[in-house]
């Protein structure tokens, strides 16, 4: 008699798709593509990454969508128990602290969810955190995390990164760019990216937070976007 070998079973999933952030002087740009894709198949191309978790304070997603939503939960519950305690919303760094120590509680069944927080300070600065899946993060001026994020990182690198790390500590990490200019590079870095990577397509979703508030962007259509480069709009 053959052997018969079971599938193994999996609490995990990942859904693809990438998110950005990038900050500057006074503002920071958030964005992630709108494709949830499980193996080959898409599930669905409207698919929103970006959570508000505060008036200063977004925070962008990519890997199981299930986790995420359950940690965005998370997160809204305690942010609101603070408010009734504090009589104010948490500050962007406050949050990342959030975010890092619900993380970290989960470590040993950790959520499957790469997050990017971005926002504005307390001084009114752009501020980008980035994470890994058990709560290890770190301030920068941009970063990326998802499925098309290896794509990504080098192009924002070359763009952005200081010739010195002396010349950017990381308390004070921001990009010399303008908020156009970097709402124009994260255009680019997707569009490029959803050429290369199946799971990162379909829309793109951009939200700008300054001193105004936030400001969602028309949502760019990737698919036509690459189909058309030589029409290609910023």
């Amino acid at each position: 008699m053959a052997h018969k070998e079971h599938a193994k079973w999996s609490p995990y999933d990942n859904n693809g798709g990438t998110c950005v952030a990038v900050a500057g002087a006074d503002y920071c740009v958030i964005a992630a593509d709108t494709r949830m894709s499980t193996g080959y198949n898409i599930l669905t191309r409207d698919y929103s990454k970006i959570c508000k978790l505060a008036d200063k304070c977004l925070l962008a997603s990519s890997g199981f969508q299930a986790d995420i939503r359950a940690l965005q939960k998370n997160l809204a519950a305690k942010h609101l128990i603070y408010q009734h305690q504090h009589n104010k919303q948490m500050s962007c760094p406050a949050m990342a602290q959030l975010l890092s120590n619900t993380l970290y509680y989960k470590r040993f069944f950790p959520y499957y969810a790469f997050n990017v927080l971005g926002g504005l300070d307390n001084e009114g600065k752009g501020c980008v955190f980035t994470y890994d899946a058990v709560g290890s993060y770190e301030r920068v001026g941009y970063s990326s995390q998802g499925s098309g994020s290896t794509l990504m990182m080098p192009v924002l690198d070359n763009q952005l990164k200081s010739p010195s790390p002396l010349l950017l500590p990381a308390k004070d990490a921001v990009t010399p760019l303008s908020e156009s200019e970097a709402v124009d590079l994260v255009k680019d870095v997707f569009a490029s990216a959803a050429e290369r990577d199946i799971y990162t397509g379909d829309g793109l979703e951009i939200v700008v937070v300054n001193a105004g508030g936030i400001r969602r962007l028309a949502e760019v259509e990737l698919t036509a976007w690459i189909q058309s480069p030589g029409t290609r709009t910023h």
